[in-house]
């Protein structure tokens, strides 16, 4: 029986109950004419994969690596194609992440800053984790990638700041700040992408297919869309943790005073802290200035780490030993391979044509509801948004617009619904499996906590949201 079996169900049973699962959907006798086979099996070897992930009876890597092993036993998947989340940038700039936050650490840099925190923000646990978001928002409006944003900048500096308060991942001392620090990231730096056009792949991709509509999707009325709905979500993430997630340190009148001895202590910046200190700097120029020169994000990220070990930062046995980076790798790189399948072989098409005819005939405004609650809920069977909206979006604008909903309104809505998916799961973009993978918080808790928050957030901007562009005539 494996450590993770030890309560709740026996290995055995966990197996049980995904096999017959997988094994029913895989088998399903009524198949629709118009679904290939094919796709039908993809979706049993991923809802199988998606059972293992949730009951554990093995690792999470040990589980998708079973699902890969799946898909190309059962000849659903060639090999040729199995083997092509390994080979995403975005999977890489996820492992990449991990080695710039590694080094920021072990430099002693990420400590520095921490302190410096600290020092200003530090009397209240609210204060730093609002300090910590509106460094994201900063961060949010020219940097075109979430995962580099939140994995190799943000993520360094929140571990840092929960190791300085004897706060350690998978410990009961966690739960002193480092859970409720780490969701409080997660979920902010969600919000902070929805915020800005620029702040990730996904908008200029949602953006596109709006012009095939003929719709305008500008940075200016993006973000006006986005900004009272946007700055009510920021606001109201920390304070829902306190509740969801509440930190058991809550006031530290000493952390001023406790951060200049330990800066004091620290002496001047290290020849490590320096380089590393350069080499971030040069990163977070590089990515938010990627339209102007040809390095994309993860080319940035693998630069950055080149130089970490040039300059002695970083050793190869620095990056062998990152375990998290390539346990994150084997699971997260077979996710996408398995999202990307059940769109290419037609289950998602053919999910989303079957929605829009349901849907037909009724008032644009239920109709339009409906589409936002089934294209979130149906992210829990995405690992990437980028996925999700290639699939789903073209469809679902096109049932709003032939519902009668305002262009405008529905393309930005939908668009920013997108980003609020990310709040589901712990596979859900780049930024969920790096901050997942510290350890601070359960797959549990994860969960639970996300379907908590995407209530909410689905509240604040289809009803907040909607009055905002109903003051500004755009519905």
């Amino acid at each position: 029986m494996t450590s993770s079996n030890k309560k709740g169900l026996q290995a055995w049973q966990s197996w049980a109950i995904i096999l017959a699962v997988s094994a029913g959907i895989y088998f399903f006798p009524w198949r629709p004419g118009d679904l290939r086979p094919e796709a039908l099996h993809m979706l049993a070897i991923f809802v199988g994969t998606i059972l293992g992930i949730i009951l554990k009876p093995l690792p999470m890597g040990a589980v998708a690596m079973i699902g890969l092993a799946a898909s190309l036993v059962t000849d659903t998947v060639p090999s040729s194609e199995a083997f092509s989340g390994f080979s995403s940038k975005s999977v890489w700039l996820v492992v990449m992440a991990f080695f710039i936050s590694k080094a920021i650490i072990k430099s002693g840099l990420g400590q520095r800053m921490a302190y410096r925190f600290i020092q200003v923000f530090g009397k209240t646990t609210l204060g730093l984790t609002y300090a910590l978001l509106g460094v994201d928002l900063v961060l949010g409006s020219a940097t075109p990638s979430s995962t580099a944003r939140a994995g190799g900048v943000m993520a360094p500096i929140a571990q840092a700041l929960a190791r300085s308060y004897d706060s350690y991942p998978h410990e009961a001392s966690r739960k002193r700040i480092g859970a409720y620090l780490m969701n409080c990231l997660y979920h902010g730096d969600s919000i902070v992408a929805i915020f800005f056009l620029t702040a990730g792949a996904t908008k200029p991709l949602a953006q596109a297919i709006a012009a095939d509509f003929g719709i305008e999707i500008t940075w200016m009325n993006w973000f006006l869309g986005a900004l009272v709905p946007g700055a009510i979500s920021l606001l109201i993430v920390p304070l829902a943790f306190l509740l969801l997630s509440p930190p058991e340190l809550r006031a530290t009148p000493q952390a001023a005073q406790m951060a200049q001895e330990e800066l004091e202590a620290q002496g001047p910046l290290s020849r490590d802290e320096k380089w590393t200190g350069a080499i971030f700097v040069l990163a977070l120029v590089l990515w938010i200035t990627g339209s102007w020169h040809f390095l994309d994000a993860t080319s940035t990220a693998v630069l950055a780490v080149a130089f970490l070990l040039l300059t002695g930062v970083l050793s190869w046995q620095d990056i062998l030993g990152e375990t998290g980076a390539w346990n994150t790798l084997s699971w997260f790189a077979v996710l996408m391979m398995m999202a990307e399948q059940l769109n290419s072989q037609g289950f998602i098409p053919w999910f989303s044509e079957r929605v829009a005819g349901a849907l037909a005939g009724y008032s644009w405004q239920w109709v339009f509801v409906a589409l936002c609650l089934l294209y979130f809920y149906s992210h829990y069977f995405f690992a990437s948004l980028i996925a999700h909206v290639t699939a789903m979006y073209p469809a679902f604008l096109a049932v709003a617009l032939a519902a009668g909903a305002p262009p405008l309104y529905a393309a930005l809505m939908l668009a920013y619904v997108t980003n609020i998916c990310a709040s589901t799961t712990h596979y859900a973009s780049g930024p969920a499996s790096i901050i997942f993978a510290t350890g601070y918080v359960t797959q549990g808790e994860w969960w639970r906590n996300g379907a908590v928050m995407g209530v909410i957030y689905l509240l604040i901007w289809l009803g907040i949201g909607s009055l905002c562009f109903s003051l500004m005539g755009w519905l």
